[in-house]
């Protein structure tokens, strides 16, 4: 299992490769959109998965408007 760490570091490394490829934030949509469709793909395999998932997006939605209103992460 890769730690966490590991992880971030590849996430990280994933984001500059999306800033090189497309440098308009405006053009990121579709790449969330993949990576949150191949999460689904992965974390779906009961009907208790899906749940969990949809309750993620449902945070993340919250976590969205929270930045959009307060400018920062948290």
């Amino acid at each position: 299992m890769i730690k966490e760490d590991d992880l971030r570091d590849s996430l990280d490394s994933i984001a500059g490769d999306i800033v090189d490829l497309e440098s308009n934030p405006r053009t990121w949509l579709s790449w969330m959109v993949y990576l949150l469709a191949r999460l689904e793909e992965k974390s779906t395999i009961t009907a208790s998965d899906k749940e969990a998932f949809f309750e993620m997006l449902s945070a993340l939605q919250d976590e969205i408007r929270n930045r959009m209103k307060t400018g920062g992460w948290n």
